[in-house]
């Protein structure tokens, strides 16, 4: 077995001393050289080395030394040294010491006394420490704390010992008649800790006669009374009534780690809503009055668990939660967001909305480095809001739409989004909404925001009025037709061919020339798309129009086509709305014959050889049944256009929120009261003089009693399917294993049975791991009698969600042979499903992540099910991953089926699959499942057990 080990010293392996240069510098008179080679003694100790012939020069040369940094250098080897033989007796050389300490204890510098004090608390031998008792004891009494301090400290390591209450029988006594009387603080808090330890009953007694005093306690005195009180509580939880007011009266101590462990221990020991409310309002303190942000997280993750258990406690301090946006840090921002959105009720929906309004415009104004990131959240955090309380909407829809030309393009793109959500669901606030949209349409400078904003004006536009200025906005933000001359069509062919011969040597930067990439779609197929900067460009381009007002103009110009095609179809619509609203057939035809000639340009446009690259077939097709339909319109494309496209978006917008709803039923559901519900009148209830925090903690006790709170056990079968088998029936030594994950550890409880006749003496358990798992202690060695068994737990950190394997066997010795004998363990894999669980996130992050991760593992479907959605709900179930493609649109039986899944490990890391089956003409499914992760890990470790588990 391993020897303990009371000191850690950093050893440089580069150079290791010579005993023999030691020894020399030891006996020579030049203390720099004595201070040196004790170090190296020390290290040399420490790494394994035994050094016995320095001993005896140490006693000669070092023992009469009365440097203060040698005396100290001495205790520590003394500390690190064998003190007995193999049979447990004290080695005689020893007794040498016993007086060099009692000369310490006595000496007049009060440094050489403490640290002998600190060196006899870690000393285990009753044989050396029995003849220096009375010393120690008259440390008590010394004028310097110092020595008092360290003199309770060696009086409560001794009183620890096997025979300690021997050594000191009356050592409690003279500890609480030293507290009494004692003034240093740390001394006191020695004397209280000795107290808690070894004579609990007497620190209880100490503290109850002492309750008016507590609040005025040094701050580490306060926090060993909140662990004795804590000790008590678990051992005797009906007396945690009393204790409570010495909580409640410590929450306005000065120090913040007394009032941080205060609120802890308030909220593991009651339930009460007055407690559960004074322990948030003291995080919340601490949330504002803290600088560190490390500090300022944690302090979050209480509040977080408040509200898990405590939400209606929770809800009254919202306001006080979202100061903390105060802070730059954008981790604690999203945080304190996300407890708030949770908190949200009809009473403060509206200073929650109007803090998050002063918080955007704080965004406009100060140009901070994450400024637009930190608006993204923001308008994420309105959004939920207007959703959730659609009165609100009017009051933020028209701040937000001034950032509709955000240099960020996520955070505009979100604002378009909600602006389009927000229309459809507030029809009051369409017409306000379009004008203000027109308004601002030629700020926009993102293709994906114009996108989304041409369709919004192209299904709400609806009076004439409305029609006429879309239909004037876009044609402005175009600017002049034609978009090209044939002139500029000559001088970019010359330049052309003028490039075609220096291409070789000057090739092209990539930015200015188009590039093909697959783009995945919201149901998780692939598209080609052509990737185009998002930028103005500078150009020769004949019409004018190149100013700020023709921000479609200059996107258009970059080669997006499928903008174009947008532009196409909201203005087809446009022309269709207008003939039904208005009655003057000169003005719809005038429109109608302007409409088809932009549509004409932009198709020319994308023929000719002005652009880098050329229109592609889609916006191609676009535009041409756009021209189409303006050219011969009939009743059936009216009513597509402009009637089936908004049922479309109407049922998305309603299968989302009935999602919603759904999600919220379900996790709302545990707390909704049963028919049989116990209510409690706790007015009626006996008061005997208790108070009224008193009482409702009695109250919570009795219900979380009765409703079996206590004693809930979890699923015993699952717990038998964790216990593993490790060697077999016929081996002499049987043994098993229950593994326990809890995030970052591994516990394994091994089971080992002596099957033999035989005593197995030094039986070790040896463990190896590969992947990311790190054994954390070393194995010890044990004797086992026959037939007889023994529990051993090995515990084991974890790093990543890579599959990990624990492989080892068991060594052991019997009296009859004298070679070990070894039993080779069967080894154990470490499941990922342990560390994923499912989560769910918007369309938008899944693709950005999918296109963002470099590591796919792409697994081919083999699988004996022969339905797609049965083979999906398998491959969920054995994941335990979520779904994020609605069930609506997995609806029907077409033989295809394309889905998207998400989870989350519980280190942070997100795992994406798409599922894409199809059901061949034999009946048997073929396809691809595709892992993405930003790890090798998880993607390889995922598409492992995805191949395990998909046969069905």
């Amino acid at each position: 077995m391993e020897k303990t080990c009371t000191l850690l010293v950093h050893f440089d392996k580069g150079t290791p001393a010579l005993a023999n240069e030691i020894k020399e510098w030891l006996e020579g008179s030049d203390t720099g050289k004595k201070v040196d080679a004790m170090k190296k003694a020390v290290m040399l100790l420490l790494n394994g080395e035994t050094l016995p012939q320095l001993f005896i020069t140490i006693v000669r040369y070092v023992l009469p030394s009365t440097d203060h940094t040698i005396q100290k250098l001495l205790l520590l080897y003394l500390e690190i040294i064998d003190k007995t033989d193999v049979q447990g007796k004290i080695l005689p050389e020893m007794i040498l010491i016993c007086q060099n300490l009692r000369n310490n204890l006595q000496h007049p510098n009060e440094y050489i006394r403490g640290v002998t004090l600190r060196f006899l608390s870690r000393l285990n031998e009753p044989e050396l420490i029995e003849p220096l008792i009375p010393s120690i004891l008259a440390n008590l009494e010394h004028r310097h704390a110092f020595v008092r301090r360290n003199a309770v400290l060696a009086m409560m390591a001794i009183y620890k010992l096997p025979q300690g209450e021997h050594l000191l029988c009356d050592a409690p006594e003279m500890i609480e008649k030293t507290l009494s009387t004692e003034q240093d603080l740390s001394a006191r808090r020695n004397a209280f800790l000795m107290l808690c330890t070894c004579a609990q009953d007497r620190a209880v007694n100490f503290l109850l006669s002492n309750l008016e005093s507590v609040s005025g306690w040094g701050d580490i005195l306060q926090m060993t009374v909140l662990e004795l009180i804590r000790k008590v509580c678990r051992t005797n939880p009906g007396e945690k009534g009393k204790y409570i007011k010495i909580i409640i009266s410590l929450l306005s101590s000065p120090s913040t780690a007394v009032m941080y462990e205060c609120a802890g221990t308030l909220v593991s020991l009651s339930s009460a809503p007055t407690a559960i409310r004074a322990a948030a309002n003291t995080y919340c303190q601490l949330l504002m009055s803290q600088s560190d942000n490390n500090v300022k997280l944690i302090v979050l993750d209480r509040l977080q668990e408040l509200k898990a258990s405590h939400r209606e406690v929770m809800v009254d301090l919202i306001m006080d939660v979202l100061r903390a946006l105060s802070s730059p840090n954008l981790d604690i921002r999203r945080k304190t967001l996300d407890i708030a959105l949770d908190l949200i009720t009809p009473r403060n929906i509206d200073e929650v909305v109007m803090t998050l309004k002063k918080e955007v415009v704080k965004t406009q104004s100060r140009e901070l480095e994450k400024n637009g990131e930190y608006r993204q959240m923001l308008v994420q955090a309105i959004h939920q809001c207007a959703l959730s309380f659609p009165e609100v909407a009017s009051t933020v829809v028209h701040l937000l739409m001034d950032f509709l030309g955000d240099s960020n393009t996520a955070s505009a793109v979100d604002v378009v989004y909600f602006v389009r959500e927000i229309i459809e669901t507030n029809p009051k606030l369409r017409e306000s909404i379009i004008v203000r949209l027109l308004d601002t349409f030629y700020q926009i400078r993102s293709s994906r925001v114009c996108t989304s904003a041409l369709w919004i004006i192209g299904e709400y536009c609806l009076s004439l009025a409305e029609v006429e200025s879309g239909i004037s906005t876009i044609k402005q933000s175009l600017g002049e037709l034609p978009f090209f001359t044939a002139a500029d069509e000559a001088q970019e062919a010359e330049a052309g061919e003028g490039a075609t011969q220096s291409s070789r040597s000057n090739p092209l930067p990539v930015s200015s020339a188009s590039s093909k990439r697959p783009a995945v779609l919201a149901d998780g197929t692939y598209a080609s798309q052509s990737a185009a900067a998002e930028i103005a460009i500078s150009t020769p381009l004949s019409g004018g129009g190149t100013g700020a007002s023709a921000n479609l103009r200059a996107i258009l110009l970059t080669g997006d086509f499928f903008l174009g095609a947008v532009i196409s179809t909201t203005l087809t619509k446009l022309a269709l709305r207008l003939e039904e609203v208005s009655s003057n057939v000169v003005l719809v035809n005038k429109t109608t014959a302007e409409i088809l000639l932009v549509l004409v340009s932009m198709l020319r446009l994308g023929q000719s050889h002005v652009l880098a690259h050329t229109i592609d077939d889609d916006s191609y097709d676009r535009i041409s049944l756009c021209v189409r339909i303006l050219s011969s319109p009939d009743d059936v494309m009216r009513t597509v256009w402009l009637k089936y496209c908004r049922e479309s978006f109407v049922n998305m917008i309603t299968e989302k929120q009935h999602r919603e709803t759904e999600d919220a039923k379900a996790r709302a559901q545990v707390s909704n009261s049963q028919p049989d519900d116990l209510i409690d009148f706790h007015h009626l209830k006996s008061r005997k003089g208790l108070t009224q925090l008193e009482i409702e903690d009695e109250v919570q006790t009795d219900l979380k009693r009765a409703t079996g709170e206590f004693t809930k056990d979890s699923d015993n079968t699952r717990k038998l399917n964790r216990v593993l088998q490790l060697t077999g029936f016929s081996d002499p030594v049987y043994a098993e294993a229950y593994v326990t994950v809890h995030q970052y550890d591994i516990v394994l409880d091994v089971t080992v049975v002596n099957r033999t006749s035989d005593t197995l003496q030094n039986l070790c358990l040896e463990l190896a791991t590969m992947g990311d798992l790190k054994l954390v202690e070393r194995p010890q060695n044990y004797t086992l009698a026959p037939e007889t068994s023994k529990q051993i737990r090995a515990n084991i950190k974890v790093s990543s969600t890579e599959t990990g394997v624990i492989f080892g066997n068991i060594v052991y010795e019997t009296t009859s042979v004298l070679d070990r004998n070894v039993v080779v363990l069967n080894d154990i894999h470490i499941d990922i499903m342990d560390y994923i669980s499912p989560a769910s996130c918007p369309d938008v992050a899944f693709r950005n992540m999918w296109a963002e991760f470099e590591w796919e593992n792409k697994v081919a479907v083999n699988t004996t099910i022969e339905d797609v959605q049965e083979f999906l709900d398998h491959i969920v179930a054995s994941t335990n991953m979520k779904c994020l493609t609605p069930s609506s649109a997995l609806d029907g039986d077409c033989g295809f089926l394309a889905a998207n899944l998400y989870a989350k490990s519980v280190f942070g890391e997100d795992a994406l699959v798409n599922v894409s089956v199809e059901k061949q003409p034999d009946g048997k499914l073929s396809g691809y499942i595709r892992i993405r992760s930003k790890t090798q890990g998880i993607a390889l470790s995922l598409g492992d057990k995805i191949t395990l588990k998909q046969k069905g």
